[in-house]
């Protein structure tokens, strides 16, 4: 086990060795060795590297004595570094927590400190690292290669139509044949483990005691910036003159007062106190101390986010954040070909068109679940000729399974892969900038295998990339051992007194200050979004309305049943939103597994209205990567058991998002999904999952229940507006069982169907999120039913049983699981005293639970009662009878409830 402690002085000891160099050389200069970097951009990265080491003992001191809250490391994996370096500050970065040195080098990018960098390499002009993720496959044209196939200019782009970006499979465009074969990366050894809290970090700056300094007497004297140099006269041309070509480059000859002439080399331009280094380690020791300045989370937990650094902040849970950046490439390029919000349209953020979306995780989550999804529908999508720029940044410390990961990441179809050293950031830098540029110009997926080892665990130390960084710049003739270490020094001085300083600094101090951006609700600014797309749909949007439902608009059709009232709001929807796009299993050409969507990809192309991969993650994925760039995604879940395997991406990164940025990033969102179950059990299991408590105990999410075709159609309308003003995350239930019922009591009195209101009555007939809806047979005064999906319906026919017994009932549709409609529930409670609660979920954890805790909680003191579905998953066929709610269930309920 390396301890923070062993690990400084191995650096200090390494460094202090490596001397100085025996030629010293401008650091305008690129590499000796021809390589890609220059001598100031390499002492930038190893600004970058050290600034990220010393973070991580920071880490660890503060924790030492109680004040630091989150210890993960990035030591090992500086390389990473170079990868930021080698893309643009505003393309969007997703990074897993190990990602210091990316975050302090795209700092010093955003603040223009990172020195001007030669072209980038081509990686289609030189010999690459790249190979094609199908090994053996025959040559074939990239994109833009070919007379048939000419790359796009800027302008091309911007003219494209949006039905462009989803061609027919047969036009999908073949990978380029790599120009050879990648190495494989270096061994790499160890296993690793947390590391130990190591209280000494104030004694790690030098071996030589000094007296404590001021912040003041700690700013080196005569500080230069990367700026400066290159504006200094150091190494000109004058000094070039005559003799001095035969001088070490950038040196000038000095003459003294007795006349005696010596060679003059330009010092290290010294670390500012201030600078963009300095400033992006201030971010992260607020977010390790959980400061409520710190600005991605604000206290709320510490990760790499800054919306004016690009960097969207993610938790990075094993590769969650995967299928988000995999959705955003694609929103980005679907926006990027033409099509864009409505005027006034709220966007989460704006990055330039031809932006590439970078995600890093660790060679442990390529076996996760998520990131198999993500890479499987980038590479689905890639073959189906779709374009998602993205770039995967794989850095392995090796602790899979050897070659592992290296032949997991190179079978994948449609993903291009690149590999280098991470501990080399020549090497790294020079592959990751030929990986963006193939990313860039081809708009296709690719993985970078970036080798890396866990220093502060069981991992090799002689494999320090801070250390081969170091040995770079002295073998280079740039710097000596004893300049980068008194370096070294200098920025740790700075980063204890930061951290002192930040340790001073409020901490969230009330319930009301952590939840502040979790979830805000704002209905009066919703009530009012409904009411203009209303004018909007029988003003100046009326012809086109008209076109859209083929001259008869819904409200003129007759009574609609739920799925029809739903397809209909759909299509209003996606005429007023021209960011709205509706995906999932089966939505486009087979209009979904109910019908609900039928039609939709007629009315508005094969860009809007798509299939995916049969996968909730990646359905999940792309509807939070379209809302994060400022679309409105309404993802379709085929059955309510299959969001179960992907329901993490609806609590771990979709409503996290708020909270986690300060509400600078949202990802709008209305999940519609096919829910609860049927008496008959059609299917079993997979389709009559009835287990909602997943979604209720999501802090901030919306779960919508509409049983009725008129409720419906305003409640959609509802949460779309929701999404669109305040980012809201919806989900949106529809009861399957409901979708093409008709008849309440007979058959043939179309009691279940409903008139379609017309625009004119949409702001009058709004349903605001958490409002219930009551309905009174006979005098309503013995008893309330409380009860939603399917249960409305049933608890209707049983109330109507009971009346006929002189009993009167008032029917309470909740419509909302979440947040439950507590006032409505309370006051229809209070004018009964009997409270029948139908609930057809389970019984341990369902819904009726919540129904009956509010009831308690407000000081209810009737009689309450639950009916509800066993604590069983629904079997297959009639026997679903036997664990459901039913009518004659309800009904006997009621009665013991009245004889108390």
């Amino acid at each position: 086990m390396t301890t923070p402690h062993d690990l400084d002085d191995r650096l200090r000891a390494e460094l202090a060795a490596l001397g100085a160099p025996d030629q010293r050389r401008d650091l305008r200069e690129p590499l000796p060795d021809g390589g890609p970097l220059t001598g100031a951009q390499a002492l930038a990265l190893f600004d970058a590297q050290l600034t990220s080491r010393l973070l991580d003992l920071a880490g660890q001191w503060l924790h030492g004595f109680g004040e630091g809250y989150h210890t993960i490391e990035s030591a090992g994996h500086e390389g990473n570094a170079a990868v930021a370096a080698a893309l643009r500050p505003t393309d969007p970065a997703l990074l897993h927590h190990r990602s210091g040195a990316f975050y302090c080098l795209r700092a010093a990018q955003a603040a223009g400190a990172f020195p001007a960098a030669p072209p980038p390499p081509d990686p289609e002009a030189a010999p690459s690292t790249a190979v094609d993720s199908l090994p053996g496959a025959a040559p074939r044209a990239a994109i833009g290669d070919s007379p048939d196939e000419p790359a796009e200019s800027s302008a091309q782009q911007a003219t494209l139509a949006p039905s462009a970006v989803i061609p027919e499979p047969s036009a999908a465009p073949a990978l380029p044949d790599a120009a050879h074969e990648s190495r494989d990366l270096p061994t790499q050894r160890g296993t690793g483990r947390d590391p130990r809290i190591d209280p000494t970090f104030q004694d790690q700056r030098s071996t030589v005691q000094e007296p404590e300094r001021s912040w003041k007497e700690s700013a080196p004297m005569g500080a230069v910036s990367y700026q400066d140099l290159e504006r200094s006269g150091a190494g000109d041309a004058a000094d070039r003159s005559g003799e001095a070509g035969s001088l070490p480059v950038g040196a000038s000859i000095v003459v003294d007062a007795d006349g005696d002439a010596t060679v003059g080399v330009p010092d290290l331009p010294q670390p500012s106190p201030d600078d963009a280094f300095a400033a992006a380690a201030r971010d992260v020791l607020r977010g390790i101390v959980a400061s409520a300045e710190e600005p991605a989370a604000g206290g709320r937990q510490k990760l790499f986010g800054r919306a004016d650094l690009a960097v969207v902040p993610t938790p990075a849970s094993a590769g969650s954040h995967l299928p988000r950046a995999v959705g955003l490439g694609l929103a980005l390029e679907r926006l990027r070909r033409g099509a864009r919000p409505a005027d006034g349209e709220p966007e989460a953020a704006a990055w330039p068109a031809d932006s590439v979306v970078v995600c890093s995780f660790g060679d442990a989550s390529v076996n996760h679940a998520t990131v198999t999804a993500a890479l499987n529908t980038a590479g689905w999508y890639d073959h189906t000729g779709l374009r998602i720029p993205v770039l995967f940044v794989c850095e392995d410390s090796g602790r899979s399974a050897d070659g592992w990961v290296a032949t997991t990441l190179r079978s994948r179809p449609g993903i291009r892969y690149f590999a280098a050293d991470g501990t080399d950031v020549a090497e790294s830098y020079q592959v990751a900038a030929e990986a963006a540029v193939w990313v860039r110009r081809h708009r296709r997926p690719a993985v970078l295998h970036l080798g890396a080892v866990r220093l502060m665990g069981e991992g090799d130390a002689a494999r320090d990339p801070l250390l081969a960084t170091a040995r770079l710049l002295v073998t280079s003739g740039y710097a000596g051992g004893e300049e980068l270490l008194s370096r070294y020094d200098e920025r740790g001085w700075q980063l204890r007194r930061i951290a002192e300083e930040v340790l001073d600094e409020p901490k969230l101090a009330s319930a009301v200050d952590v939840v502040r951006e979790l979830a805000p609700r704002r209905p009066v600014r919703v009530s009012r979004a409904v009411a203009e797309a209303a004018q909007r749909a029988a003003g100046p949007g009326a012809g086109a309305r008209a076109e859209a439902f083929g001259g008869k608009p819904p409200e003129l059709t007759g009574p609609l049943t739920l799925a029809q009232s739903i397809n209909a709001a759909l299509a209003d929807g996606m005429l007023d939103h021209p960011g709205m796009a509706v995906f999932g299993r089966d939505v486009a050409a087979g209009g979904g597994a109910h019908g609900v969507t039928e039609g939709l990809r007629d009315r508005f192309g094969a860009a809007r209205v798509f299939d995916t991969p049969r996968d909730e993650t990646s359905i999940l994925g792309l509807g939070l990567g379209a809302g994060l760039a400022g679309m409105l995604p309404v993802p379709e879940i085929q059955y309510l058991a299959y969001l179960h395997s992907a329901e993490d991406q609806l609590r771990g990164e979709a409503a996290t998002m708020r909270f986690f940025s300060r509400g600078a990033f949202r990802n709008p969102m209305v999940v519609r999904v096919a829910a609860l179950a049927g008496e008959d059990g059609l299917g079993g299991h997979a389709r009559n999952d009835n287990s909602v408590a997943v979604l209720r105990d999501v802090p901030g999410l919306v779960v919508a229940v509409p049983a009725r075709p008129d409720d419906a159609a305003p409640m959609l309308r509802t949460c779309l507006a929701a999404a669109r003003v305040d980012g809201s995350v919806c989900v949106f239930l529809e009861p399957a069982a409901l979708y093409h019922a008709r008849d309440l009591h007979a058959d043939g009195d179309g009691e279940w169907t409903a008139e379609y209101a017309e625009p004119g009555a949409w702001a009058d007939r709004h349903v605001p999120i958490g409002r219930a809806r009551v309905y009174g047979i006979g005098p309503a005064e013995d008893l309330t039913i409380i009860t939603f999906g399917s249960g409305v319906r049933m608890s209707l026919r049983a109330a109507a049983t009971l009346a006929a017994e002189g009993v009167g009932s008032r029917v309470v549709d909740l419509r909302w699981l979440a947040p439950l409609p507590v006032a409505d529930i309370i006051r229809e409670a209070s004018a009964t005293g009997r409270v029948l609660v139908v609930d057809e979920t389970r019984r341990s954890g369902g819904v009726g639970e919540g129904v009956v805790s509010a009831l308690v909680d407000t000081g209810y003191v009737g009689a309450a009662r639950r009916v509800a579905g066993l604590d069983s998953f629904v079997p297959l066929g009639p026997a679903a009878r036997q664990v459901l709610v039913s009518e004659e269930a309800i009904t006997q309920g009621a009665r013991t409830l009245l004889a108390r």
